[in-house]
């Protein structure tokens, strides 16, 4: 898939290290800066994300030629960059973390710059695109008349998604979707408040004034919030996700929804698309994974399976207890609830090792499961007790029990340990299986018998 950045580029540096001490002669810490990161900034950062995932990315943009446009252009190693003259120093933003924590940031270069021009080039890259993303960061790029023109041009054609900034330039007629922050959309329709009602006033504002097929405000750990001409404004949540630092969210919803639309999705299913996207990079730590090798994380990979092994991580990171329990839960219901409640209370995380739907037929039949995987995963993950579910296709559990390496295994029930052949695999690695109280009068198969009675 080919998909074309335009907009503005910036540098982004991190010192990073240790800090133990004050410095003698201000009360500041000292850190003792142990790696020097860079990376693209702006719409070099966009670019480099859809590269790291496998797609064509071609870059349209402006570039000086200071000793800071040279280290930029070395970031963007194997991205096809296609770059005009931008006539101002490269703007540089250099933040410095001390154990991670990032204590302060000093731009340079970040003056309003000249209003730069556009190539022939620059035009022409813009041709044969599957998606274009406009990335706003309000240095004139994506104000220039030719430019602006061109992508007007190709909006009927090629989905255009328009990334804004509130010092940059408006969004051009017709595009496939705008997709503004909430304080940013609060700013440009001139709307007060905050929260949902909120952005969808300001969305309704924003539609009309620009003339975009939809407007997406992203709204952080609260999802998003799509409105389109003619349709009430449909709300996404955002999967729960623990990040410390959010930076990158915004273009990383933008990559995932410029492939969701490329690939014919619906605005609404491609934003879902999006959140899930975003919420996986950050939950896989964001910016500071994205230069790792690990990449942002993939759209096709199950939130079932990233949420276990993340929420699992991040548990025993922190010395906490990692509960583990399975089954087909297929018609749940209070039998269920209260066992899986009754595990939660036995640590500081309970993951769901749930039978797929191939699994279930082998263990009940043809006509099971009732209800097909995602939405049991979907019900399960609903439970406050549940923090992630993870999908297995054998019969019994060993193999995902084994990738967990839970601390306690649960199950439901009066079971002795020869009964149970996870108990010796458990007991492996030092984890305990245990057995929490079965209800009585609370069977699935019942349930199904009863439906089918009442038809």
């Amino acid at each position: 898939m080919r998909i074309v950045v335009v907009g503005d580029v910036l540098l982004d540096t991190d010192l990073s290290g240790g800090a133990g001490r004050l410095s003698p002669d201000a009360p500041v810490p000292v850190v003792e800066v142990d790696a020097v990161r860079r990376r693209p900034g702006g719409a070099g950062l966009v670019a480099r994300m859809i590269q790291s995932e496998g797609h064509e990315a071609v870059l349209v943009t402006v570039l000086g030629d200071d000793d800071a446009a040279g280290l930029l252009r070395a970031e963007l190693d194997g991205i096809d960059v296609v770059a005009g003259p931008s006539g101002a120093p490269t703007p540089v933003k250099t933040r410095i973390r001390a154990s991670g924590q990032a204590v302060v940031r000093f731009d340079e270069g970040c003056a309003p710059p000249p209003a730069p021009e556009c190539t022939d080039g620059m035009l022409a890259a813009l041709t044969g695109a599957d998606a274009i993303i406009a990335a706003d960061y309000g240095r004139g790029v994506l104000a220039n008349a030719e430019l602006r023109a061109r992508l007007a041009a190709l909006a009927g054609s090629t989905p255009v998604i328009w990334d804004p900034h509130p010092l940059g330039a408006r969004p051009v007629p017709g595009v496939a979707a705008v997709t503004p922050n909430l304080r940013e959309a609060l700013r440009f329709a001139g709307v007060q408040g905050s929260g949902t009602s909120a952005a969808a006033a300001a969305a309704e504002v924003l539609l009309e004034t620009w003339g975009s097929g939809a407007v997406i405000v992203t709204m952080g750990d609260h999802g998003a919030l799509v409105a389109a001409p003619g349709l009430l404004p449909q709300v996404i949540p955002a999967p729960r996700v623990d990040a410390a630092d959010p930076c990158g969210a915004g273009d990383r919803f933008a990559v995932a929804l410029a492939v969701g639309l490329a690939e014919g999705a619906a605005v609404d299913a491609a934003a879902r698309q999006a959140t899930e996207a975003a919420a996986f990079f950050l939950g896989l730590g964001g910016l500071a994974a994205l230069g790792s090798g690990q990449g942002a994380a993939p759209l096709q990979l199950p939130v079932e399976g990233l949420d276990a092994l993340e929420v699992v991580r991040r548990t025993r990171a922190t010395g906490g207890t990692v509960v583990a329990t399975g089954g087909c839960f297929d018609l749940l219901h209070a039998g269920h609830a209260r066992t899986l409640a009754a595990a939660r209370q036995l640590g500081d995380c309970l993951i769901v090792c749930l039978n797929s739907d191939d699994s279930v037929r082998g263990l009940k039949g043809e006509h099971r499961p009732i209800i097909k995987q995602d939405d049991r995963a979907e019900l399960l993950t609903a439970l406050e007790c549940v923090d992630a579910v993870l999908l297995f296709a054998e019969s019994t559990p060993e193999s995902v029990i084994a990738r967990l390496q839970p601390d306690i295994w649960v199950k439901g029930g009066d079971y002795a340990a020869q009964d149970l052949p996870e108990a010796a695999l458990m007991s492996s690695w030092g984890g305990r299986t245990v057995t929490v109280p079965y209800i009585p009068a609370r069977s699935t198969t019942k349930l199904a018998a009863a439906l089918a009675r009442v038809g």
